[in-house]
C-alpha cells in the first residue's frame, strides 16, 4: 500500500509541474575477472536500474607515486579498455545507460583524496599521466556513445594543489567527448570541488555521517539528511548544476549511518534493517527533488546469485532486503 501511495504522489507530483523527469536510477557495476553475460545485467534489470556505472581502473604504487598503471594484462578484465567496453556493449543492448567511472586504486587501498605530490617535476609527471588515463576512456566514451563520463573520483588534493591543471583537462575531454561530464566529490570534498561550472553535473559520492544510532529509523536519518541536504540544494542552486549522487550506499551493519565511507572488514553486527532504512531515506529525501538527477547505488556485482546474502554486512544491496527497496523506488522513477 504504501508504494501505491509514493507512486500516486509522484504522478501528481509530475502532473502538476506539467513535466516528467527520468531520474537516473543506477548501480556501480562492479569490475569482474570475467566477460560479463546476459545473465549479469539481466539482475540489473530487475530491479528497474536504467543506468550503470562501468569502471576501470588505474593504479598508483604509493600516495606520492606519478606513475598511473592502467590498461594492463596483468588486471582483471572488467578492469581494461577492452572489458569496459565489453560490459558497456552489454549493458546498452538491454536499454541500460552508462557513465564510464575511471578509477583509481593506491597500493594498500590508501585513500584517493591524500594524493599528493613533492615537487613540481613529480605533480607535472602524475597530470602527464592522468592525462593519458583519463582522454583514454574519454575517446572509449565518444567511442560507445555512453551518455557520462565520470572525470575523477575523490581526488581532492590533487584538485586543490592543481586547480588550473582540471580546468585544461576539462577542454581536452570537451575535444575528444561529447557527452555529459561530471566529477565524483567526496562527501567532505565537493563544496571546495573549483571547476563546477565546467561541468554537466554536481557529482558526490553521498557518504555522509547521518546518526550514530545502532539501527536508525528512516525518520531520524531523514531528520540527519537536512543540514547536508541543505548545502547540497544551496550548491545546485549557485552553479546553477543538477546534482549526481556518483556514489550512494550503505553497509548492512550496526551503526551503519554513523561513518558511512568506512570499507573496512570490521566485524560490526549484521544490521540489514539499517540498510533498509538508511536506503528509503536517501531515496524519500532527494528523488523528489528537481534539482537532483539520481544516483549509482554502491556497489553491485556482476555474479548476482554469488553476492551479498543475509550474512554479508557489506554494501551490496544484492540478496538482502535492501535489494527490494531499491527495486520498488527505481521502478516508480
Amino acid at each position: 500500500m504504501r508504494a501505491l501511495e509514493l507512486l500516486l504522489l509522484c504522478f501528481l507530483q509530475a502532473s502538476c509541474t506539467g513535466q516528467v523527469v527520468e531520474k537516473i536510477n543506477g548501480v556501480s557495476f562492479v569490475a569482474s575477472r570475467e566477460e560479463a553475460v546476459q545473465a549479469h545485467v539481466d539482475e540489473v534489470i530487475k530491479i528497474h536500474a536504467n543506468h550503470a556505472a562501468v569502471m576501470p581502473f588505474g593504479f598508483i604504487r604509493d600516495i606520492s607515486s606519478p606513475e598511473i598503471i592502467f590498461d594492463t594484462e596483468r588486471q582483471w578484465f572488467g578492469e581494461t579498455r577492452k572489458g569496459a567496453k565489453q560490459y558497456i556493449s552489454l549493458l546498452q543492448k538491454n536499454g541500460v545507460k552508462v557513465m564510464i567511472k575511471p578509477q583509481i586504486w593506491i597500493w594498500r587501498g590508501e585513500f584517493t583524496g591524500t594524493l599528493k605530490m613533492k615537487s613540481e617535476e613529480d605533480w607535472k609527471t602524475l597530470e602527464a599521466s592522468y592525462d593519458q588515463f583519463i582522454l583514454n576512456y574519454a575517446e572509449l566514451a565518444q567511442e560507445t556513445k555512453a551518455e557520462l563520463l565520470c572525470i575523477g573520483t575523490e581526488l581532492e588534493q590533487f584538485v586543490k594543489n592543481r586547480p588550473d591543471y582540471w580546468k585544461t583537462l576539462i577542454k581536452k575531454i570537451r575535444k575528444v567527448y561529447d557527452g555529459k561530464l561530471t566529477y565524483a566529490a567526496n562527501w567532505d570534498e565537493f563544496p571546495r570541488t573549483t571547476f563546477w561550472e565546467d561541468l554537466d553535473f554536481i557529482g558526490i559520492d553521498a557518504y555522509f555521517p547521518l546518526s550514530e544510532e545502532k539501527t536508525p529509523t528512516v525518520e531520524q536519518l531523514k531528520k540527519g539528511w537536512q543540514p547536508w541536504k541543505e548545502k547540497i540544494s544551496q550548491l545546485a542552486k549557485t552553479k546553477n548544476k543538477p546534482v549526481l549522487f556518483t556514489e550512494f550506499g550503505y553497509r548492512s551493519m550496526d551503526y551503519t549511518a554513523k561513518k558511512p565511507w568506512l570499507v573496512d572488514r570490521n566485524d560490526e553486527n549484521v544490521n540489514l534493517e539499517a540498510q533498509v532504512n538508511a536506503k528509503k531515506a536517501i531515496f524519500s529525501e532527494f528523488w523528489n527533488e528537481k534539482w537532483f538527477a539520481g544516483g549509482y547505488v554502491w556497489k553491485w556485482f556482476i555474479q548476482h546469485d554469488r553476492s551479498g546474502g543475509a550474512e554479508d554486512n557489506r554494501f551490496t544491496p544484492q540478496n538482502k532486503p535492501a535489494q527490494e527497496v531499491i527495486r520498488e523506488f527505481y521502478k516508480m522513477y
